[in-house]
């Protein structure tokens, strides 16, 4: 009997532990709502989204969001180019060719740029990459949307490579071996059987990955210039939202369309993840059905 109680309340507790995490998400989704709210009934949502300027502190007020939309957009993109041959490329290396020396060092050495805070890579850019940029493409300065999309791509890199290395290793070792048993090397069996079998399980890894990149905050504010422009090159100083909300959230009068403009940025922000992250999960699902791991 002390037995069942014992296991009952373990149950609950473990139950309500995993509703906190529903509770928490729902908290977040309505106060990210009911703040910007006030915004979207002062202005028309189409004209805050295609607005070209972003001036909040102007008499009177521009409130555009297209620059800081289009300049995640632009880094996000930017950052996919720089992690996505990189994480995969070191996920087929570590699983599929390198000796167990290698993949000794080399896999403890990617896992450690996950765990690098990102003031670290912002000043890695700052003092390293933005002026080797400014001088490689004679620009007048070095912060721009380029440098935000190399250092967001190498932060990003340890996610792809990690989620990556897990769907190689989830395809069955059988599938290597008819692939031997008909005559196919080394190569065409890693390019025409592995990795369309492990595809679902990589298209994961890489939005995860994305949904990293443009969530990312303080790297995007020191490295990007905070020019609130619509991006029209790489080469160009941008403002992505992240970097809007950190560096205005903090001195914005509370109440103002100004502060509900930043929720909205916020909510706009939070849409787009969750988007990625469902996604993720419904690719992931089907990677695991694919492959008969369970539902």
């Amino acid at each position: 009997m002390k037995t069942i109680v014992r296991e009952n309340m373990i149950k609950t507790l473990f139950a309500i532990l995993a509703f906190a995490s529903l509770a928490f998400l729902l908290g977040i989704t309505i106060v990210l709502f009911t703040e910007s709210l006030p915004i979207l009934k002062g202005y028309n949502l189409f004209a805050l989204l295609g607005g070209k300027y972003w001036y909040p502190t102007y008499e009177p007020p521009e409130f555009g969001l297209l620059p800081l939309i289009l300049a995640s957009v632009w880094v996000t993109a930017g950052a996919a180019i720089v992690c996505i041959p990189l994480g995969v490329g070191s996920a087929l290396y570590l699983h599929e060719l390198a000796g167990h020396k290698q993949r000794a060092l080399l896999k403890p050495v990617i896992e450690l740029l996950a765990s690098i805070p990102s003031i670290v890579y912002g000043l890695f850019g700052m003092v390293v990459l933005a002026p080797m940029f400014q001088k490689a493409f004679n620009i007048p300065v070095g912060m721009c949307a380029l440098t935000g999309s190399v250092i967001l791509g190498i932060m990003a890199v340890p996610t792809v490579c990690s989620i990556a290395e897990d769907a190689l290793a989830s395809v069955p070792h059988s599938f290597r071996e008819a692939a031997f048993a008909v005559g196919a090397n080394r190569w065409q069996t890693l390019i025409t059987i592995i990795l369309p079998a492990a595809g679902s399980g990589i298209s994961t890894a890489i939005i995860l990955g994305m949904s990293r990149a443009i969530g990312e905050t303080m790297t995007v504010l020191m490295v990007t210039g905070g020019a609130a422009v619509i991006p029209r090159s790489f080469l160009q100083p941008v403002r992505p939202i992240t970097a809007t909300i950190a560096a205005e959230m903090g001195e914005v009068v509370v109440g103002s369309h100004h502060y509900h403009a930043l929720f909205c940025l916020g909510l706009i922000l939070f849409t787009i993840t969750f988007m990625f992250n469902i996604v993720a999960e419904m690719i992931s699902r089907r990677f695991r059905v694919q492959l008969g791991l369970g539902r």
